[in-house]
């Protein structure tokens, strides 16, 4: 499969998740732990970061440094992650998912973004 198919998927996919930051907030709320201060302020930036790394994903002077913002947004969402799997995987009414399924979040779909980010980086 050609890198350029895998950035623009990779792109989309973000863009998409970005733009859902700002079209369903309360999604995102109960993902943020508590312990972290102002969740609106929290994922108002997530929403943005991942906006503009998508786009930066397809311009050529920005794609290093996007993919590196994306990796380092994917180690800041751990936390987030974790605390799904110590809420037994339900955050809320709307956001509950077998354990099972927050752990593999966690220790298999984060590291693929991880490593998808850095493949996709020239």
């Amino acid at each position: 499969m050609k890198i350029s198919f895998l950035r623009y998927l990779f792109a989309i996919l973000l863009l998409g998740a970005g733009i859902n930051h700002f079209l369903n907030p309360e999604l995102y709320y109960p993902l943020i732990p508590p312990w972290l201060p102002n969740p609106w302020l929290l994922n108002l930036l997530s929403g943005l970061l991942e906006v503009l790394f998508a786009v930066g994903l397809m311009t050529k002077s920005l794609r290093k440094i996007s993919a590196l913002g994306i990796i380092g947004l994917m180690i800041l969402f751990i936390p987030a992650h974790i605390h799904h799997i110590q809420m037994d995987g339900c955050v809320s009414d709307e956001i509950c998912i077998p354990v099972w399924a927050a752990w593999i979040r966690l220790v298999i779909l984060q590291p693929l973004l991880i490593v998808w980010a850095w493949a996709i980086r020239k």
